[in-house]
């Protein structure tokens, strides 16, 4: 029987486009050195804004994968 064991990471992608942009530059940057990668969790979400302008995302995401036997 697989007993899989997951591990989650947390990190912060940022984007001038939208949040969603922001999340996958995280995932993309998190897969250069993490295998295996499962799920994501957004946890918190915030922007820079300049005068009446939203010029940033930031958004930071736990992101789950398993473990290597």
């Amino acid at each position: 029987m697989n007993k899989s064991v997951y591990k989650k990471i947390e990190i912060t992608g940022t984007s001038e486009k939208s949040l969603e942009n922001a999340i996958n530059n995280a995932i993309l940057k998190a897969s250069e050195t993490v295998r295996d990668m499962r799920w994501f969790e957004m946890t918190e979400v915030r922007g820079r804004i300049d005068g009446a302008k939203t010029i940033q995302w930031q958004v930071t995401v736990k992101i789950g994968f398993a473990l290597e036997d």
